[in-house]
C-alpha cells in the first residue's frame, strides 16, 4: 500500500466516527436553567420588591408556564411576544417561551401604537404577554392590527398606573399555576433553530426583525462570562431593559452563573443607588445616558461605595467626565460595542496593565474606544468599502466594521433582500465607520446608516422624515443626529417650507409627537433650504456641520 492510499484510509477512519446522542447535543441556553436548578436550586434567583424566587422555584415556574402555553397550542415556530418592564415575568419568558419551541419577541415598551401593531402583524404573534400599565397602548394597537393574539396579563402590584382591563385576558399567575411542573420540553434537534426575535430600527423607517438562534445565545452568554470576567453567583441589578436585544443576553448569562438577579421596573438614579446598597449588587449595566444621570443626580441621592461594582455600558463612548464620576462612586466601567444583529456586544475596551500609568484623561480616551473583539466572536475587521481589504492600523484610515462569527443573527425575518445585503461578501456589514489604532483597538468615527442612538434607543432618521413630510407646510425635510449632554444624541430636523406656507418649530415637534413615540420626536427644528448634490440628494454631512456651527 502506498502512502496516498494510507492517507485516504485514515481520512475514512476519522470520518467514520459520527455524531450520536452521547457525543453531540445542540447548544442552547435553556440548559443553563436546568443545571442551575439541579445544583443551586436553593439559592436566591430573582428579587423584585417583596417577591423573591429560588432557582428551583424559577425552574418550576418556567416549566409550568411552558406547559400551559403548549396546552394553548403554542409550539415550534410560533411567535410569542412580551410587552413588559423588567419584572420576574419578563425574565422567566426568556426560558418558558423557547421551552415550547416557540420564538420569544420582547417588545420595546416605548413604542407607539402603530409600530406595535406592525410588529404584532409582521411577526404573526400568537400570544402576547402584556403588563397592565401598557394595556391602553395594546388596546390602541389591536384596533388597527390584523392579528388576534391570546392576551396574558402581567398584573404587577407595584405598578404606578393600573388602568381598567377592557380586553379579554388570561391572568399570568392563574395560567402558570394551571401548568404541569413535570412538563418535558420538546427536544431541540437543531441549535440553529430560532430562539428570539428582536426588532431594530432601519433606514426605511420600518423596524426589521432580527432572528437569533440557540447556538448564538449560548455562545454569547459564555463570551460575556469571559469578557466581563464574571464570577460564580454575582449579584446583578437588571437595569438594562430586557427588550433591548434580550437585555444584552444577560438573563441567560446570569442563569448560567446561578446569580441573584434584582429586577428594576423603571429607572431612577435614586432607586438604582438604593438597590445597589440594599442588595449588595456586584454588577449592573446601562447606556452612557444612565451613567450620566447617575453622575448628575442630586448629591443627597448619590451613594459612594468602598467596594468595587462592575458596570457594563454600551451605546456610545462614555464621556471622560462621566467615567471619572463613576470611579468616584466605586464603579469599574467596561465599555462595549455591539448591535442588535450580533446579540449585543462584539467589541470590548479591554484594559491593558500599562494604561494604569497613563494620565486620567488619556485613560478615559483609551477606555472610550469600542475596543477589540469579544470572546466567542470569531472575527471583527474594519475594511475599505471599495477594495474590501482591511484598513491599516494607523488611527486615520476610515472603513466599515464587518463581523463574522457564531453570535451573528440568522438574518432579517421575511426580508431576504436586506439579509443578503447585510451578509454581502461573507461578512455582516455593520454600517458603522471606524479606524483601527496602532494597538489594534477599533474606534468608531461615524455611522453609514442614518440611525440616531439616543439614550440607548435606535431612532431612524428616515422614520421622522416620513412623518414630517406628512405636514402640509413641509416641502423637504432631513433629520440628523445632534449631540446632547443627557441623551448622547437627539434628532435635529432641517426643513424647507412650501411657498406661502407658515409654521414654527414647536408646531412641527408637536405634529411628530402625535404620530410617533415621544422619544423619536425631533428636539430641534431648523428652517431653510437644504444642501443637495447635483443629482438632488440631500447632503446630510453638511447639515451635521451646520449644527456644529450653530
Amino acid at each position: 500500500m502506498n502512502h496516498d492510499s494510507e492517507i485516504i484510509f485514515m481520512k475514512e477512519d476519522y470520518e467514520a466516527l459520527a455524531k450520536n446522542p452521547a457525543n453531540f447535543t445542540a447548544l442552547t441556553p435553556l440548559s443553563f436553567l436546568q443545571r442551575t436548578a439541579d445544583i443551586y436550586g436553593g439559592r436566591e434567583a430573582i428579587i423584585y420588591g417583596d417577591r423573591s424566587y429560588t432557582w428551583r422555584q424559577c425552574h418550576e415556574r418556567c416549566l409550568r408556564m411552558a406547559a400551559s402555553l403548549t396546552e394553548l397550542g403554542i409550539g415550534k415556530g410560533d411567535t410569542v411576544a412580551v410587552l413588559a418592564f423588567n419584572t420576574p415575568e419578563m425574565f422567566e419568558a426568556h426560558f418558558f417561551v423557547p421551552m415550547t419551541g416557540a420564538v420569544l419577541n420582547t417588545i420595546n415598551t416605548r413604542l407607539d401604537a402603530e409600530t406595535l401593531a406592525y410588529i404584532l402583524d409582521f411577526g404573526e404573534v400568537k400570544a402576547l404577554f402584556v403588563d397592565r400599565e401598557l394595556l391602553p397602548l395594546t388596546e390602541s394597537a389591536l384596533q388597527i392590527t390584523k392579528s388576534n393574539p391570546t392576551l396574558i396579563l402581567i398584573d404587577d402590584e407595584t405598578a404606578l398606573q393600573k388602568p381598567a382591563v377592557k380586553l379579554e385576558v388570561i391572568h399570568y399567575e392563574e395560567l402558570l399555576q394551571a401548568g404541569d411542573p413535570e412538563f418535558r420540553c420538546p427536544p431541540l434537534e437543531d441549535e440553529w433553530q430560532a430562539l428570539s426575535l428582536n426588532y431594530t430600527s432601519g433606514t426605511t423607517g420600518k423596524p426589521k426583525g432580527v432572528v437569533y438562534h440557540h447556538r448564538g445565545a449560548y455562545l454569547m452568554s459564555m463570551g460575556t462570562v469571559a469578557g466581563w470576567e464574571l464570577p460564580n453567583h454575582p449579584r446583578y441589578l437588571y437595569s438594562v431593559p430586557m427588550f433591548h436585544c434580550n437585555g444584552w443576553g444577560h438573563a441567560w448569562t446570569m442563569t448560567l452563573l446561578a446569580a441573584t438577579v434584582v429586577c428594576m421596573r423603571a429607572f431612577s438614579p435614586k432607586l438604582l443607588f438604593d438597590l445597589l446598597e440594599q442588595h449588595n449588587i456586584t454588577h449592573f449595566g446601562g447606556a452612557p445616558v444612565v451613567l450620566n444621570m447617575l453622575a448628575n443626580a442630586p448629591q443627597e441621592e448619590q451613594k459612594h461605595f468602598e467596594r468595587s461594582i462592575k458596570v457594563m455600558t454600551a451605546g456610545a463612548p462614555p464621556p471622560a467626565k462621566v467615567l471619572q464620576s463613576m470611579t468616584e462612586f466605586g464603579f469599574d466601567v467596561l465599555h462595549v460595542y455591539g448591535l442588535t444583529e450580533t446579540y449585543g456586544h462584539i467589541l470590548l475596551s479591554a484594559t491593558q496593565a500599562e494604561w494604569r500609568t497613563k494620565s486620567e484623561d488619556l485613560r478615559a480616551e483609551l477606555l472610550s474606544r469600542q475596543g477589540v473583539r469579544f470572546p466567542m466572536m470569531e472575527e471583527v475587521k474594519v475594511i475599505d468599502s471599495q477594495t474590501q481589504l482591511a484598513v491599516p492600523a494607523d488611527g486615520k484610515t476610515i472603513g466599515e466594521i464587518v463581523i463574522r462569527g457564531n453570535t451573528t443573527m440568522k438574518g432579517y425575518l421575511k426580508n431576504q433582500t436586506a439579509t443578503d445585503e447585510a451578509f454581502s461578501g461573507g461578512w455582516f456589514h455593520s454600517g458603522d465607520l471606524a479606524v483601527v489604532d496602532e494597538d489594534g483597538y477599533i474606534q468608531i468615527k461615524d455611522r453609514a446608516k442614518d440611525i440616531i442612538i439616543s439614550g440607548g434607543e435606535n431612532i431612524s432618521s428616515v422614520e421622522i422624515e416620513n412623518v414630517l413630510y406628512q405636514h402640509p407646510a413641509i416641502n423637504e425635510a432631513a433629520v440628523v443626529a445632534m449631540q446632547d449632554e443627557t441623551w448622547g444624541e437627539v434628532p435635529c430636523a432641517f426643513v424647507e417650507l412650501k411657498t406661502g406656507k407658515i409654521t414654527d418649530a414647536q408646531q412641527l415637534i408637536e405634529f411628530c409627537t402625535e404620530r410617533m413615540a415621544r422619544f423619536k420626536k425631533p428636539k430641534k427644528v431648523i428652517f431653510g433650504p437644504l444642501p443637495k448634490t447635483a443629482t438632488g440628494k440631500i447632503q446630510k454631512h453638511e447639515l451635521r456641520q451646520r449644527i456644529n456651527i450653530l
